[in-house]
């Protein structure tokens, strides 16, 4: 009997190849239950999961943080943020060999030195900046700072259009806010230059508008799907944001 070849990889050695931890990343005006529905998917499908909770303070220290998540988990990361998560996950994968996708879902993908507010500046349409509530807090270290929510009877229009009327209301009335500060934040990396990015573009997002989402998705060089949602698509289309991320992390095992 002739020798049967089974090829190279996980036939070859008798070892699995190891699936990729799925790290997601909220962004502002939201928490990390947003991606329940993401998560179950993910988790139906064989995937570890880890929502982390961003702590919305500054876009340095955010994306300090979600590092810091990242160097606890072992093997190889598929990195996703929604909306001010992709400047976080941006700045957050760099220098980390374990990230090998990035994924953004509706999403600020910042070049170097480069703002949510000059991206938001840059292509008119969204409604946030009318919607915003700022209320004024003391800071840690003593100094007055700023936090921006969405006005309830905004927030369905600017934030969640596609979704009904009492889960809209639910997801204002336990929305996080997000330090003022932070949307002008200059990004100080782009980790889309070195890692590869996949780019979900929600064409009717009211809060990040579909062509910078598509300029950004195309300046990325990004695997790129659009989805008729709007900005909350990871709530309104999670069979859609979890196909994008399943693509994302079977790249990493090919």
């Amino acid at each position: 009997m002739g020798a049967t070849s089974f090829g190279t990889g996980a036939f070859a050695t008798g070892v699995p190849e190891q699936k990729p931890t799925v790290v997601l990343v909220h962004g502002a005006f939201a928490d990390a239950s947003g991606w329940s529905d993401v998560v179950q998917r993910l988790q139906a499908r064989g995937y570890k999961v880890v929502a982390a909770a961003n702590p919305l303070r500054g876009l340095a220290s955010d994306s300090a943080y979600v590092a810091d998540v990242l160097k606890g988990i072992p093997g190889p990361v598929v990195l996703a943020g929604h909306s001010y998560g992709g400047e976080v996950i941006t700045n957050a994968a760099v220098g980390n060999p374990q990230v090998k996708a990035l994924v953004y879902i509706a999403a600020i993908a910042p070049d170097k030195g480069e703002s949510a507010n000059d991206v938001l500046g840059s292509f008119p349409g969204s409604r946030l900046p009318e919607s915003l509530n700022a209320v004024p807090y003391t800071r840690a270290d003593g100094s007055a700072g700023a936090d921006l929510s969405i006005k309830p009877d905004k927030f369905r229009q600017a934030f969640a259009g596609d979704l009904p009327a009492w889960k809209a209301s639910v997801m204002a009335a336990t929305q996080r806010p997000i330090e003022a500060s932070s949307l002008g934040d200059q990004s100080a990396n782009a980790a889309w230059k070195s890692i590869p990015s996949w780019f979900l573009v929600a064409t009717k997002d009211q809060a990040i508008p579909p062509a910078a989402q598509r300029f950004m998705a195309e300046r990325a060089g990004a695997h790129t799907v659009e989805v008729d949602a709007a900005h909350a698509a990871v709530v309104s289309r999670p069979s859609a944001v979890s196909d994008i991320i399943l693509d994302a992390a079977r790249s990493t095992t090919k």
